[in-house]
């Protein structure tokens, strides 16, 4: 899941310390005079020529485009050429249909006929009677009584413009866009246009004369349809595809965009400050009235129409002014494609950036970005700029410093030539999404453990599901505008959208990081049908990413009281929800309570309705849908997801702490005690289970902890004896604990009895709360004899196994335990979500019966590395994305060819994951069937990577661990947000040979979960209970089976919960030729000659074996094949 590390390298063409140090200064805008001077004179300040400096470094990057110092590694280098070379338009070989097909549309276009001006009543009438095609007028239509006409002449041009003309486009899943732009005479449009929708109007008119040309034309070779150009209502385009011979459609289509003359309008009556929509009521300027409201949307969607080919022109001249700059964007087509960003900020918009940040953009006007810079250089430096700098907070002017600002909420990226913002059409959740997505890839190209290109270009970052942490969905609805809202020309699904997010943004404050809101799709409408026939569901999706450590929280501070503006806006706010409160500290503030009573009623939901009902609709909170919190209640126990960790296993927690004390305080010991270590996963709060301590129950399993002594010459040199001495030791500390510790119950356990270099012994330890631990005792000289034992050469081949195999057993259990146990309580404190994920993951795995092959602690890494290198997304903020994100990190795992690196602390170098990957490759080369260890998970604090896969999983279950993951990748992809989660942990038996069903009765069903009588007297304790205390005679059972058939039977089971073992019988016990010894019943297979006569395991007899060893335990046993 890694790709090799190498050091990080400057990004410059030209001296890398100067030119560093200037992009560094003048990305936050503070360029120093002294140096900015010297490297001016590198930097062009027109489009037209370069001096020979500058020319002669981009030529020698261009030599070496991709051999660039910025690469992390030859692999990412590459990656990036293939992936060119896929996304790239085979242009040679598609020219042709391509320019076949835009001639005879051009043709069919040249071929419609003028139509004379006439009222719009009677054009839009003529339209639909005559060539059954509907105007697509934008809202509002045009007045019944409006004194200007439509008419239809031939196009003045025709140009071929977007990213298919600069050999910048990229093709997806085959298909292929180009736009044509079709120029309209300028003869058609009057002086004052530009006014209260009248171009637009007329355009519309136009556009639909084209389509009802294409539709009526004889050679009948397109599908057309209407759609909105980037979902601007303002500006519908037609979509055609060319049809085949047999009505298929070729892999191309032609979208028809209008554009007018540049000097039709011009550019001082088009700026971000005018007004271009007056109100017709009245001619009264008043402050306030819309004739004074600035129309920049309006204004800007005007100038788009008339620099088409202007910008065409521009972005050719910069893309030969930068050998980079084609292939810069390139990738950053991919990468909005990939972060689903492209209706707000698409590829033009990606271009004209880097365009006009290499001719300005810095402080005194000093380009950005440099065109020496390589293509991966200026895309890496344009997400800086986008992630750093704040274009709302801060707007920015290149070559135009005299526009006058405005009061918006959007950014500004003006282009003072052209006379456009670039960035019009963003939203302020747009906006923020760009900026978080670019920071969360700056950080993903500066981690070493991340597989940095896949996670930048090939993944498919645009899920909700994952991307968010919360998804609401909630249905639009027909808001009423004050005067001051209706002077742009926003359509009322976007206002609608702007009073949720600016209502969801002001409610939820700090909770938050992020707020998108997702507005309904536009889909494409035929030309013959009304558009709201096909218009798409009529539905708002609002991302959320949350902030954990504030989110659950049931009360806010508002302003003081004596703060009187603030506290009177706080008040008109949250109205009766608002209430004056005097703190502990003294202070008197305007606050908000909100009760969780019920966990389904959590304070994200509470808030949202609230907000909804007062700002938006009464009636909307019916319909909104949180998607995200049922994952929450998914998990056992309650408020499990709600509480904090440390809450929730508190009791646990405080009994150890309680215990490490009382040890710690015993009095005549032989020897001091050095350290006492918890090791188990109840301890470091990821167990499935919450422990609930009842003194009359008890806790059912035990939490395993370590206890280390002092050093002593006196510790026997022989491993035999050493376990003898540590018998005595738990001997003398049960007595001890029983005599210092009222109600406390101590008791020696055996283990591993026919195993001699193992641990033997264990103390059970039950406390008065109800807390239940076993202790061992590390003696670390037991490490030493082993090792010795080890390298001893008298020692026979099985004997060497058996001791490597102790060893790995002590570093598991008396090294590794602890360490591991102590980090994942770190993690857990830094990061609350990763509790409840890794007890989900843990969900997950036991539903689908891997509990006894997949380790907690491998899913534990599996779900930490989700954590501490979540990219591309940012950290996890809900138990849903960090067990989505960690599913399709497992799916995705190519663990026969990867390691698994997890990264701890952040501290791990460059050489240390070196050398995992060398260990890794060594382990493939002397195991290569996989036989030993299939999985390699390692981290900083174990670098072996085999700790927790030496004893499993094996090779079929690892294999069948990922292809679960892929199925539930699958589901989530088909259903999106209209999944149910329990739908993940319903496990299909039809893959297994065999089912065992046991009996509920006679197995322990209770799984730790508190048992209380009706009958409070009956809640006693007895040494009985306490006897049964960690007993789980299903999977004694399932030991047993595994100690019998485990090499002809592949045995699941969910260690929590369920009474079912499922079996698959090994393929080598098919049919075979007779031989002595074999390891199983076997059974004669019949045929008509007696020549090579074969055997095979005998089924019957054997399932009839394991129902006799399970006895009453089992109930039936069901045969799938």
């Amino acid at each position: 899941m890694t790709t090799p590390a190498t050091n990080k390298r400057k990004l410059s063409p030209l001296s890398r310390d100067d030119r560093n140090k200037i992009y560094a200064q003048d990305i936050v805008g503070h360029l120093s005079q002294d140096s900015s001077n010297e490297e001016s004179e590198n930097v062009l300040e027109n489009g037209d020529t370069r001096n020979p400096h500058t020319q002669f470094e981009a030529k020698g990057n261009a030599a070496s485009s991709w051999s660039s110092d910025t690469y992390h590694s030859s692999m990412f280098k590459l990656k990036a050429n293939e992936l060119l070379a896929t996304v790239r338009p085979d242009y040679e070989r598609r020219m042709v249909n391509v320019e076949n097909s835009l001639r005879k549309l051009k043709d069919i276009i040249e071929r419609i006929p003028n139509r004379e001006a006439k009222p719009i009543l009677e054009a839009e009438r003529e339209q639909l009677d005559s060539h059954k095609v509907l105007i697509p007028f934008p809202q509002p239509r045009p007045a019944k009584d409006a004194k200007y006409t439509l008419a239809y002449s031939k196009p003045a041009n025709f140009n071929v413009v977007g990213s298919y003309a600069r050999k910048a486009a990229i093709q997806v899943g085959g298909q292929l866009q180009i736009d044509l732009a079709v120029t309209m005479p300028s003869y058609i449009f009057q002086e004052k246009d530009y006014l209260n929708y009248r171009y637009f109007h007329k355009r519309a008119y136009y556009l639909a004369c084209i389509a009802s040309g294409i539709e009526e034309a004889p050679e009948n070779e397109y599908a057309v349809a209407f759609a909105h150009q980037n979902d601007n209502h303002l500006q519908p385009i037609i979509i055609t595809t060319p049809l085949q011979d047999g009505g298929s459609k070729l892999k191309h289509q032609i979208r028809i965009i209008l554009a007018a003359d540049g000097d039709l309008f011009p550019i001082s009556k088009t700026l971000p400050h005018k007004n271009c929509i007056r109100s017709t009521a009245g001619k009264v300027s008043s402050q306030g009235s819309s004739l004074n409201v600035p129309t920049p949307f309006y204004n800007a969607s005007l100038r788009s129409e008339c620099s088409s080919l202007a910008y065409l022109k521009y972005l050719h001249a910069s893309s030969l002014q930068s050998d980079g700059f084609s292939d810069a964007c390139h990738l950053g087509s991919v990468w909005l494609r990939q972060r689903g960003l492209g209706r707000a900020f698409g590829p033009f918009e990606w271009a004209c950036t880097m365009a006009l940040l290499m001719q300005g953009g810095g402080t005194k006007g000093k380009p950005i970005l440099l065109r020496g810079y390589d293509s991966y250089q200026l895309f890496k430096a344009t997400l800086q700029y986008l992630s750093l700098m704040d274009v709302v907070a801060n707007p920015v002017f290149v070559h135009s410093d005299n526009i006058a600002l405005v009061d918006h909420n959007g950014p500004m990226l003006f282009d003072g030539k052209r006379g456009m913002n670039i960035l019009f059409k963003m939203t302020p959740w747009s906006y923020a999404t760009l900026r978080h997505e670019a920071g969360v890839t700056l950080k993903l190209l500066s981690d070493p453990l991340s597989d940095q290109f896949d996670a930048c270009f090939l993944t498919n970052v645009d899920d909700l599901l994952q991307k968010f942490d919360c998804v609401m969905k909630m249905r639009t609805s027909q808001l009423p505008r004050p005067v001051s809202q209706m002077g742009d020309a926003l359509d009322d699904e976007t206002y609608f959208c702007q009073r949720v997010h600016k209502a969801l943004s002001t409610g939820l404050g700090d909770r938050i990081r992020l707020l998108h809101v997702q507005p309904p799709p536009i889909l494409l409408w035929d030309a013959t049908a009304p558009q709201k026939v096909t218009k798409g569901l009529r539905q708002v999706q609002v991302g959320l990413l949350l902030d954990p450590e504030n989110i659950a929280r049931t009360v806010d501070r508002g302003p003081s009281a004596e703060d009187k503006v603030a506290a009177t806006e706080f008040r008109r706010f949250w109205g009766d929800k608002a209430e004056l409160r005097r703190f502990k500290d003294g202070s008197i503030l305007e606050s908000l309570v909100w009760s969780t009573p019920d966990p389904k009623d959590n304070v994200l939901k509470q808030i949202v309705a609230y907000v909804i009902r007062r700002h938006i609709e009464k009636d909307a909170d019916d319909s909104i849908e949180l998607i995200g919190e049922s994952y929450d209640r998914l998990l056992p126990g309650p408020g499990s997801a709600v509480n904090s960790p440390s809450t929730l296993f508190q009791p646990v927690m405080s009994a150890f702490e309680s215990l490490e004390k009382g040890i710690r305080a015993l009095e005549g010991l032989p020897l001091q005690i050095r350290q006492i270590s918890a090791a188990d996963a109840q301890l470091r709060y990821s167990s499935l289970r919450v422990p609930t301590l009842h003194p009359s129950q008890g806790q059912m399993k035990p939490a395993n902890i370590c206890v280390q002594f002092e050093g002593s010459v006196r510790w026997p040199d022989d491993i035999t004896a050493v376990q003898r001495t540590k018998i005595a030791f738990l001997l003398k500390m049960a007595e001890l604990l029983e005599g210092s510790i009222n109600g406390l119950v101590a008791r020696l356990g055996l283990e591993n009895c026919n195993q001699r270099l193992l641990n033997i012994a264990f103390l059970d330890i039950h406390c008065p709360s109800g807390a239940f631990f076993r202790l061992r005792i590390h003696h670390e000289r037991e490490f030493n004899l082993l090792e010795r034992g080890l390298k001893d050469a008298s020692h026979t081949a099985a004997s060497r196994d058996q001791t490597a195999s102790a060893l790995s057993t002590y570093k598991r259990d008396f090294i590794q335990g602890p360490i591991h146990t102590q980090a994942i309580r770190t993690l857990s404190t830094r990061f609350p979500l990763l509790s409840p994920s890794m007890r989900l993951m843990k969900k997950w795995r036991d539903s689908h019966m891997l509990s006894s092959h997949v380790s907690d602690e491998l899913i534990e890494l599996l779900t930490v590395r989700t954590f501490v290198h979540p990219y591309p997304w940012s950290v996890p903020g809900s138990v849903m994305t960090g067990f989505l994100r960690t599913l399709t990190s497992v799916s995705k795992w190519d663990w026969q060819n990867e390691p698994l690196i997890v990264d701890f602390n952040g501290e791990l170098t460059s050489p240390e994951i070196e050398a995992i990957n060398l260990r890794f490759e060594a382990w493939r080369k002397i195991d290569p069937a996989m036989n030993r260890v299939s999985v390699f998970a390692a981290s900083n604090l174990d670098p072996s990577g085999i700790t927790w896969t030496e004893i499993g999983p094996s090779k079929v279950v690892a294999a069948r661990f990922t292809s679960l993951a892929k199925a539930a990748c699958g589901m989530m992809k088909g259903q999106g947000t209209n999944l149910e989660p329990q739908a993940l942990f319903v496990a299909s038996m039809a893959d297994y040979d065999f089912l065992i069903h046991l009996n509920a009765k006679s197995t322990r069903t209770d799984r730790g979960e508190k048992r209380h009588s009706v009958f409070k007297n009956l809640h006693v304790q007895s040494d009985q209970d306490k006897s049964l205390s960690g007993f789980d005679p299903i999977q004694l059972f399932l030991g047993e089976l595994r100690g019998v058939y485990g090499s002809n039977v592949l045995f699941f089971s969910n260690e929590h919960g369920g009474s079912l073992i499922a079996g698959l019988w090994n393929p080598q016990t098919g049919p075979r030729p007779w031989k002595v010894n074999l390891p199983y019943s076997t059974k004669p297979i019949l045929r008509s000659s007696d020549e090579d006569s074969q055997i095979k395991i005998n089924k019957a007899a054997t399932l009839h074996d394991i129902a006799r060893l399970g006895g009453d335990m089992v109930s039936r046993i069901e045969v799938n094949r």
